[in-house]
């Protein structure tokens, strides 16, 4: 029936578009009746003013939002598999880890800060692993950009290999507009997706006041049978929210900008799946929830001195988020035992910058950053009252059998700058240099613990003693060093930019929350360490950038080579799953990465874009192995191919109405899920360990437009590729391995007034 209602949607909305069109001569032409030879420039702010992409000396993608709504890109996916060079590890909604040129030892990173910073606007939203990173929803944004390699030296907060921006678009001082769309996708024979996307931007005082909103839902059926819990479609997304920037010019000189957002993603469980259960299953005791409520608070302002603009930008956010998992996993299901995590973190940001205007011989940016972060995380630890009453276990007020409240109270605080100087029209320097410090610090608040575990695994029944937590207070875990950026920038003739550069980038310092403790239930599992140092990376690149044919076909190209020492990682102690961070040696990453584009013909421009990667450990002590699982010569987590390949076709169907077609295949190559062997027994190989299945994405539209409307058709995933795309490298989920969405079909259909 959902079948037939969506088809019934796509030919309704096609008709419609196609009569409106023949009846109305007058609308204005679309694209294809006006398709330019050239590819369009792109202007990014990757270097804090305004620029053509191909003068900017780094490896960097952009986005704008009509390249988003032609690819049918509406979230991270997709923004991974069109970068070169990046891989997204994605297991459920809510659950994102980006890793850019190979720098990951497995796709989950937890208790370690991300190597790839995420912003929206000036806000960072990636914090450690264990924490939900929402997904965000991009509609009406200005750009994305996606840029490669450490970005400390222009950016407050520093990231180790690479820092994607989201930029949302400001209030219009000048006209009234409006854009909508809805999205209806139907996931194999009964899972119905729907979008719904709507913005109005009015002025309120004519070139001095103005107000832009943007309001979405979404509610996305999902695809997969929960065997455990009894649930068909189990893993349906709910999201919803909005975001309101009043824009206030008093002069020339000055600008004030004010935002406010909510976003609220509510997946209903987790998305990862276990293939020997058959198909699109999953198993838990009841639902896998990675849930969060982010909301932002943004005042910018900026003013133009004569030869410079100083900006600030000040920020407070609030996430709430739920982390709740079956463990059971942990003992192959031979107790009840499953966490609930309720987080809650305030973010205070401020950053403030002064950057000279462009022109001049020299090009200046210096600023300052401070970030005030305090995260909250109430335990629940539990076993269920079924088990319990089987057991005869007794005593708990609940199912809880441990609760414990903590929080961490961390701070950075940076000074940046960078400055280019033109020794002419062809040749120019640029070096940055930031210094960061940064701490954080634990807190036990309290809360009660007991025997449960023992008593379940030993069979032992009656009641339990509450233990009580004592507060405490951990150990400060401090961290301060530079970072810096060099670069020789060299333009051979006007289309064509040559670059070289070395970067360099840096995490924060580690606590292990259970450090020194050993384990409960095998006391000749390893000791918990201390924690990890901060690592260091260092980044050498190559890069070429061009437009010929009279921008008819463009081309950027990167190759690179990076050192990466004292690693920091996070590993699992083998008996109680325990996690704990530390280091080992060291590794390195080499690699090329391509993004041609060209218009052939009239109407058509077609795109490819690509990279090539060797990450290897390159150095290990035999204790580092021991402790670890790493073995010297073993690959990072990282493709050794990836690329995709993009083709868009517009034409005339009549007068005053064109249609338009896409293809697009991507291809992410397979990749280990971790190190191989058991933390704590170096010849052993962990049961955990495996490598992703090599995978392509396929996907295909067809449109028609008529004025302010566009309809389009489309199918993702068009041959259905069940590839495991992420494994997950815990042992405490029966579920451990992620799949892409089959295959679904849809329509799209858009206004912009």
């Amino acid at each position: 029936m959902r079948a037939k209602l969506l088809a019934s949607a796509c030919a309704v909305a096609l008709t419609t578009i196609s009569t409106h069109a023949l009846a109305q001569d007058t609308a204005p032409a679309r694209k294809a009746a006006t398709q330019e030879d050239a590819l369009q420039e792109i202007i990014v702010t990757a270097t804090r003013r305004a620029q053509n992409i191909s003068e900017v000396p780094l490896s960097i993608t952009a986005f704008s939002q009509e390249d988003l709504n032609i690819k049918g890109v509406v979230g991270y996916e997709g923004l991974a598999r069109e970068t070169p060079g990046v891989v997204l590890n994605r297991p459920s909604a809510n659950f994102n880890n980006f890793t850019a040129r190979g720098i990951a030892t497995n796709g989950y990173g937890a208790n370690l800060q991300s190597t790839v910073a995420v912003y929206i606007d000036e806000l960072p939203i990636s914090t450690i692993g264990n924490t939900t990173v929402l997904d965000p929803t991009l509609f009406d944004v200005e750009r994305v950009e996606f840029l490669r390699g450490p970005q400390g030296t222009l950016f407050g907060s520093g990231s180790l290999s690479g820092a994607m921006r989201v930029l949302t678009k400001s209030p219009d001082l000048r006209k009234f507009d409006a854009a909508g769309q809805v999205d209806f996708g139907l996931t194999g024979s009964d899972s119905l997706r729907q979008r719904y996307n709507l913005m109005l931007n009015t002025p309120l005082v004519e070139d001095e006041l103005a107000l832009r909103v943007v309001g979405f839902y979404r509610h996305e059926e999902g695809y997969l049978d929960n065997v455990g819990t009894g649930i068909h479609n189990s893993n349906t997304l709910e999201s919803w929210g909005g975001r309101a920037i009043l824009q206030w010019k008093p002069s020339d000189r000055m600008s004030v900008r004010l935002l406010a957002s909510r976003e609220d993603s509510n997946p209903r469980d987790s998305s990862l799946t276990s293939p020997s259960l058959g198909r699109e299953k999953r198993i838990s005791d009841r639902p896998d929830l990675y849930s969060g409520v982010l909301t932002s608070y943004n005042a910018t302002i900026d003013y133009q001195f004569d030869g410079a603009k100083l900006t600030s930008s000040t920020t407070y956010s609030t996430f709430d988020q739920k982390f709740w998992v079956d463990l059971a996993g942990t003992f192959n299901q031979a107790i009840a035992f499953g966490l609930d995590a309720n987080g809650y973190q305030d973010t205070f940001v401020e950053e403030v910058r002064l950057a000279s205007d462009p022109g001049g011989d020299w090009d200046w940016t210096i600023g300052g950053f401070f970030l005030d972060r305090r995260h909250d995380v109430d335990y629940f630890y539990r076993s269920s009252p079924a088990f319990l009453a089987v057991r005869r276990i007794t005593g708990l007020p609940d199912e809880y059998y441990q609760r414990q409240y903590v929080h961490t109270i961390s701070h950075e605080l940076a000074g940046f700058g960078e400055l280019t100087y033109h020794v002419n029209e062809k040749f120019w320097l640029t070096g940055g240099l930031r210094y960061g410090k940064l701490d954080a610090q634990g807190f036990t608040e309290g809360g009660y613990n007991s025997a449960y575990l023992t008593y379940a695994l030993t069979g032992q029944s009656g009641p339990l003693a509450m233990v009580p937590i004592p507060a405490a207070t951990g150990v400060k875990a401090k961290g301060s060093k530079p970072s810096y950026k060099v670069s020789a920038s060299y333009r051979v003739n006007d289309p064509i930019t040559t670059y070289a550069s070395v970067s360099t980038g840096f995490r924060a310092p580690v606590v292990n929350a259970y450090a020194g403790r050993p384990s409960v239930v095998n006391a000749n599992d390893l000791i918990i360490p201390y924690g990890a140092s901060s690592d260091d990376l260092t980044n050498y690149e190559l890069g070429l950038k061009g437009r010929w044919l009279n921008g008819k076909l463009t081309a950027h190209l990167a190759a690179y080579y990076i050192d990466w020492k004292n690693i920091q990682v996070q590993a699992n102690r083998t008996s109680d799953s325990v996690q704990f961070a530390t280091n080992i040696g060291a590794a390195r990453s080499k690699g090329i990465e391509f993004e041609i584009a060209a218009v052939p013909a009239t109407g058509l421009t077609i795109g490819l874009n690509g990279s090539v990667n060797d990450a290897k450990v390159t150095k290990l002590s035999a204790a580092e192995a021991a402790i670890y699982g790493a073995v010297k010569g073993a690959r990072l987590s990282s493709p050794r191919f990836q690329g995709s390949v993009f083709a868009q076709y517009w034409f005339n169907l009549a007068p005053e109405l064109d249609g338009f077609t896409t293809a697009n295949w991507q291809h992410v190559g397979s990749f280990p899920s971790s190190f191989p062997n058991v933390p704590g027994a170096p010849n052993r190989v962990s049961p955990t360990y495996g490598k992703t299945d090599s995978y392509s994405n396929v996907n295909a539209s067809f449109g028609v437009t008529k004025g302010n409307w566009t309809a389009t058709a489309y199918v993702e995933n068009l041959f259905d590729d069940h590839s495991i795309t992420y494994i997950h490298p815990e042992a405490f989920l029966a579920s451990r391995f992620g799949t892409m969405r089959p295959r679904t079909v849809g329509i799209r259909i858009g206004y912009e007034y």
